[in-house]
């Protein structure tokens, strides 16, 4: 694994990214396949590609208020208007002139990105990063209107999958992972949210 890539469940026109909500938001989108009251379209929204990073921030649904976890398929058209209008949380060099321009970007970003580290089945970080994108209130709508095509609920999988790892099943596990590939991205794009080429 590159240090900074996307790695996901894609095809040619959707992406999966994945989000965790408590019961009251999260059986209601994968009731309708969509969001409905009382999701916020007020606050930003994180989506995330990576299973096992999700995995990681909501301890396999076990973190109060993340117990749903959800696959939100979108266009890739979707993900990638959001991440052309990205901005780092971090003034990278490879990305900034300086800090000052990092500062004024951020300042009225509509999307955020952010990497953090891979995590293993176990939880372990790897060095290779795996990217957070932060949705405003500006374009919280579009996502919820727009890019989404479908809203499956995970919660029994990862209740199987983590139960296979406190066993010690690891390989059967493993086999029940959603295959996360390489997501090719342009070298604009790239540049714009410090992707490695």
């Amino acid at each position: 694994m590159k240090a900074h890539e996307i790695r996901a469940d894609y095809d040619s026109s959707t992406i999966v990214v994945y989000q965790a909500y408590p019961p009251e938001i999260g059986r209601p989108a994968a009731e309708h396949g969509r969001f409905v009251p009382p999701f916020s379209r007020s606050r930003m929204t994180w989506i995330k590609p990576s299973f096992l990073w999700m995995m990681e921030r909501s301890n396999w649904g076990r973190k109060s208020g993340q117990e749903i976890v959800l696959a939100v398929r979108i266009t890739r058209e979707g993900w990638e208007e959001a991440l052309a209008q990205a901005v780092l949380t971090n003034a990278d060099q490879r990305v900034y002139r300086d800090a000052g321009a990092w500062r004024n970007a951020l300042s009225g970003a509509a999307v955020r990105v952010q990497w953090d580290p891979e995590r293993t089945l176990r939880g372990e970080k790897l060095d290779a990063r795996s990217i957070q994108v932060g949705l405003g209130r500006q374009i919280v709508s579009r996502y919820v209107d727009d890019w989404i095509t479908g809203i499956e609920d995970l919660t029994p999988l990862v209740g199987k999958i983590r139960g296979l790892v406190d066993d010690g099943s690891t390989a059967q596990a493993e086999d029940l992972l959603p295959l996360e590939r390489v997501y090719q991205l342009s070298p604009e794009l790239a540049r714009r949210i410090g992707a490695d080429d």
